[in-house]
């Protein structure tokens, strides 16, 4: 662990419950807290930058910044905890983004998140997909998995990681994590490697390629669990990133592979709570019933929201049941609910005890 030259910054952010820290050449720090931008009476020169630089980073990452431009990494602040960090040039200056990372392991019940996610996380086999925008807390929701499995379950897991956001002690399972660029030379050899080493469990940080995919795909075959993580908003648009990697006359094909390989596609979105201070995730979460999969198999799409509305009994959730839940519990506000709703015309109808199906009202 280092203590380095933004002690001080790190720490009182922190403090504040801070989740972002942007740090640039000849500016004011900006903390993001509770989703808002705040402006710190504090200004960094290029010299403070590269001093800190120097401290956070080791030669492999100074490297990649100066020869690209932008290195990804992670670092321990003594006394403070973990961040991910990106050190990159913009208008010719440096700039510095850092994620904290809570020390805690989260577990599912801490996070709000649905207790379906236990029951996925048990899984033995096939694909299990957690998707998002930047920084909605794919990573979280799945160290949350991680921790249930830990608790519960006999598991060997293997983490591959760009880089390790929460470091895990072995609890019931024993677990390996492997940084991209310290461990491993990319996600692909690292992935093939993992095969080799009787995992029961891949958790792959990010969906990137199709030799990814393709080689998680054949793990999730042989009898392993793969999670892992896309940037996408929905169920729909995630299989679709995946069928958009490969050319039009092999999808068909793909799709069909992918259709038996799926177990779950969990989607969330942090939204402020009403009280006016954090945020709270909103789900959906899509399984791989009959029903899903005859859908994924015939490129139907866009009725997997109809789907997902109608398997409740089956442990899934549309946004906008989610959304109506935490409005009733008095969590968020409608007006919150309507502006991050997909569909905020049948959230209307639903806040008012009105709920549609293809054949009219149900309820």
């Amino acid at each position: 662990m280092v203590r380095s030259s933004l002690h001080d910054i790190l720490s009182t952010g922190v403090a504040e419950g801070a989740s972002d820290f942007h740090i640039r050449e000849d500016a004011n720090v900006v903390l993001r807290i509770d989703g808002s931008l705040v402006e710190v009476d504090f200004a960094t020169t290029r010299e403070f930058l590269e001093n800190a630089a120097g401290e956070i980073m080791d030669a492999n990452d100074m490297e990649d910044f100066r020869k690209n431009g932008d290195a990804d990494f992670a670092f321990e602040e003594e006394g403070v905890g973990r961040f991910r960090a990106n050190l990159h040039k913009q208008r010719g200056k440096m700039g510095l983004a850092l994620r904290y990372v809570k020390g805690k392991i989260p577990n599912i019940e801490e996070l709000n998140l649905p207790t379906v996610l236990r029951k996925i996380a048990e899984y033995t086999n096939g694909i299990v997909f957690v998707t998002g925008t930047t920084g909605c807390g794919k990573s979280t929701t799945l160290a949350g998995m991680v921790d249930h499995m830990n608790t519960k379950l006999s598991k060997h897991i293997i983490t591959i990681e760009d880089p390790i956001e929460y470091a895990f002690q072995d609890g019931s399972c024993i677990i390996e994590q492997r940084e991209v660029g310290l461990d491993a030379v990319t996600f692909d050899s690292a992935l093939v490697h993992a095969l080799r080493q009787d995992p029961d469990v891949i958790i792959i940080g990010e969906m990137r390629n199709t030799e990814t995919f393709e080689t998680a795909l054949a793990a999730s075959e042989t009898g392993h669990l793969v999670l892992t993580t896309l940037h996408t908003k929905n169920a729909a648009q995630s299989i679709n990133r995946i069928l958009d990697m490969y050319p039009n006359e092999e999808r068909d094909s793909v799709r069909s592979s992918l259709s038996a390989a799926l177990r779950a596609i969990i989607c969330q979105r942090l939204v402020p709570r009403a009280a006016g201070k954090g945020v709270i995730p909103v789900t959906e979460i899509m399984i791989n019933t009959p029903v899903v999969r005859k859908l994924v198999e015939e490129n139907r799409m866009t009725k997997l929201s109809s789907a997902i509305e109608g398997g409740e009994e089956d442990g899934m959730m549309s946004f906008n049941k989610c959304l109506l839940k935490l409005v009733n519990d008095g969590v968020i506000t409608e007006e919150t609910a309507l502006a991050f709703s997909d569909n905020p015309q049948a959230l209307k109808m639903n806040l008012k005890g009105i709920f549609l199906s293809d054949g009219g009202i149900i309820n």
